[in-house]
Formats: C-alpha cells, sequence, structure tokens
C-alpha cells in the first residue's frame, strides 16, 4: 500500500465517535505531508456512534467509489428496547420509555422475521439526507419541518443474539442505503413499543471485510 498518487483502496476500522470526514481528514493530511495533494473520498458514510469498516479511495481508485458504494453491507449492534430517542441512537438521551414486561424472546424473534425482505424505510431526521440542499440532521436541530421521502431496502438477512432485555444484539445484511438507526426505531413500533439504536459496528461492505482493516493508528505507523 504505498501508491496512493495512482490509486489505493484503504480499509479502516472507524473508531467510536469519530465522522467519517474526520478519518478522511486525518488520512488526507498525513498523505499530503508526504506526497503532496492526492484526491481522497470515501465510500459510505458511518455515524459518529458506529464503529467498523469504512473504506477510503484514492487517485484513480475514486471512481470505484460509487460501485463500492452500491454493495451490501453487514452491521452488527445491539438495540435498547423499551425506549426511544429523537435520533433513534445514543446522541441524544431517551425522550420516552415504555413498559417491556410483556416482551418475550419469541416476539423478539418473530419480530424480526417480519422485516426479511424489500420494505420502504424513512431516514431519520438527524440524517445526511438533503432536502432542497439542506442536510436533514442540520434542519432538525434548527427545528424546522421535516417531510422525509422513503427508501426502498432490503433486509437480507436479520438475527437476533444474546437477548438481556432491555439489551439486544443482533446481526443485519442489507442493501445500500439502509439506515440501521431506522431499523432500530421500527423494530419498536412494530412491537408495539420503542427501541433505539445502543451500539452499531459495520463489518463487510461487498467483499471488504473489517477484519482485513486497519486502525488509523496503524495506517499512520505504516505510511511513516
Amino acid at each position: 500500500m504505498n501508491n496512493f498518487e495512482e490509486g489505493e483502496v484503504i480499509l479502516i476500522d472507524k473508531p467510536l465517535d469519530w465522522t467519517s470526514f474526520d478519518v478522511v481528514n486525518k488520512i488526507k493530511f498525513a498523505l499530503k505531508k508526504k506526497y503532496g495533494n492526492i484526491k481522497i473520498g470515501h465510500a459510505g458514510t458511518l455515524d459518529p456512534k458506529a464503529s467498523g469498516l469504512l473504506i477510503i479511495c484514492t487517485g484513480k481508485k475514486t471512481k470505484t467509489i460509487e460501485a463500492i458504494q452500491n454493495a451490501d453491507k453487514v452491521y452488527t449492534g445491539t438495540f435498547y428496547i423499551g425506549a426511544t430517542t429523537e435520533c433513534y441512537d445514543t446522541e441524544k438521551e431517551p425522550n420516552q420509555t415504555f413498559d417491556i414486561s410483556a416482551i418475550t424472546t419469541e416476539k423478539l424473534l418473530s419480530n424480526a422475521s417480519t422485516f426479511i425482505g424489500e420494505q420502504e424505510q424513512f431516514p431519520p431526521a438527524h440524517s445526511a439526507v438533503k432536502i432542497n440542499g439542506k442536510r436533514a440532521y442540520e434542519l432538525a436541530r434548527a427545528g424546522k419541518e421535516l417531510t422525509l421521502k422513503s427508501k426502498k431496502i432490503t433486509i437480507i438477512d436479520f438475527q437476533l443474539s444474546n437477548i438481556q432485555l432491555p439489551l439486544v444484539d443482533f446481526h443485519v445484511a442489507c442493501t445500500k442505503g439502509t439506515y440501521i438507526r431506522s431499523l432500530a426505531n421500527d423494530f419498536g413500533k412494530r412491537l408495539n413499543n420503542g427501541a433505539y439504536l445502543y451500539a452499531l459496528r459495520r463489518t463487510k461492505i461487498g467483499n471488504y471485510n473489517v477484519a482485513d482493516a486497519l486502525s488509523i493508528e496503524q495506517f499512520m505507523e505504516k505510511i511513516k
């Protein structure tokens, strides 16, 4: 991995609380110091509260970004059952709580099975979706009323494990454009209850695997 000017595909294991933009900037600055200005971009945003596989492309490999973004994704993580948050994850405190005493393992597993297949999904209000040229999260934070459009997505596989209420671990494979935060919120609604995304890790994009990714520190060490 040293032909950054010509083009490289870099697999990074994004840490928690970093934005995808933070990672791109860090790598761009490091490469600029050694190689000068290099074209760089990432193939699919990860929320700050998510960790895992982030693919960075440089040089001519930036032309492959769209193809990588179009690939199916795999995530693991944890739902919190019995509460909701405005942003559908842990960036904000719960705004509503629910009684979960009647929720059983059978109900959870049955509920998960209803999500398999093609469906319409609405993005979270606190997302990077553009509405009239503005990011949805910017409008939401400004208290503006949003009209979000649904999008066709497919849940290929959805498994639950380690059910220790209120926490439930999951594994999901899905098509591009799927919001796991929206999946968490919809999961709670279909239970006639509430849920939000407690933890999230992206493990695969197409044939790329987080097991082959470098931490930011490892990458910096590698290019010295």
